[in-house]
């Protein structure tokens, strides 16, 4: 395998990686019974907070993510507020309407400020350059891939722990039946204000890692489309588990995309399966009953 390759696969995981942070955050917002086509926009949203923070004020990356993260999910807590009585497609588009209306407000942006190697900053429609704390830190593309996966493994760690707690139920029963829920004792309302808060603050972790990763970021990438892939990879991959997503993520960009099967035909080909699966599989190919059933296997087979 030469250089060029494995550079490609490099990029192609980092890639991978960043996307499932933003199908995470799609995937608990369905969890508590809520499509949001707006995703991309808490994406954008901390890909500019981060980008900001170590590009304009020489702050650490890490400093720069998790200040792009509170960014995100404050920015998903005020929009959940006013819409936490819609549901269904109302709720919805109320989504996709914030997404486009951040994307046009980013795109009327400019704030720049001098460097050695002239304006950095925002720049409109032009996008937001010069995003180098990884080259001026020597870090390499497999060190990033390393950092990427790190924190994708934290966040599927932490999620999947919290599936087994109250926490984890309430956001279940909230999605499943949020009536029944409420005469449990779950505050429903909470529920999922928490849910939107923290599915902003991955879409932005992902957003922040993306803006490092490509050093360019420009209002344009942050289109309806992948506020809808999102939600797709949630879909596909299954709600019955936090690793539903990274499947969904995997077929697409792992498979479809990366190895050009169905070149030409591969937005067609996932859409079909999609609407396929939304038929036979409503919640995914790793849905509730498959994983409980995947659990009980293994317990039994680790007993015998």
């Amino acid at each position: 395998m030469n250089d060029a390759m494995v550079q490609h696969l490099i990029g192609l995981s980092s890639d991978m990686a960043i996307m499932s942070l933003l199908a995470l955050s799609a995937y608990l917002l369905l969890l508590v019974g809520r499509v949001s086509f707006g995703q991309q926009a808490f994406f954008g949203l901390g890909a500019y907070a981060s980008g900001i923070l170590s590009a304009m004020f020489h702050a650490p990356l890490l400093l720069a993510l998790g200040f792009g993260m509170m960014f995100g999910a404050l920015c998903s807590w005020l929009l959940a507020m006013p819409t936490m009585t819609l549901s269904g497609l109302h709720y919805a588009v109320a989504t996709l309407a914030f997404g486009e209306m951040a994307r046009i407000v980013l795109s009327g942006w400019q704030w720049q400020v001098s460097s050695p190697d002239g304006p950095v900053g925002p720049a409109g429609i032009e996008g937001f350059r010069d995003i180098r704390w990884l080259l001026e830190h020597d870090i390499t593309p497999a060190h990033f891939l390393g950092l990427t996966l790190a924190i994708l493994a934290l966040v599927l760690v932490v999620l999947m722990r919290t599936e087994r707690t109250r926490l984890g139920v309430a956001l279940r029963m909230t999605g499943q039946d949020d009536t029944l829920a409420a005469t449990q004792g779950i505050d429903v309302s909470q529920v999922r204000l928490f849910a939107a808060a923290v599915a902003g603050a991955l879409a932005a972790l992902g957003g922040g890692l993306y803006a490092h990763r490509t050093t360019y970021i420009e209002p344009a990438l942050f289109d309806p489309m992948l506020g809808v892939h999102a939600v797709g990879y949630a879909l596909l991959g299954g709600l019955g588990t936090a690793l539903g997503p990274l499947v969904g993520v995997m077929f697409d960009l792992g498979l479809l995309d990366a190895t050009h099967l169905f070149s030409g035909w591969r937005m067609v080909v996932f859409g079909g399966l999609l609407a396929l699966f939304l038929r036979w599989r409503p919640r995914g190919l790793l849905d509730e009953q498959l994983v409980h059933w995947l659990s009980q296997t293994l317990k039994w087979k680790v007993r015998a």
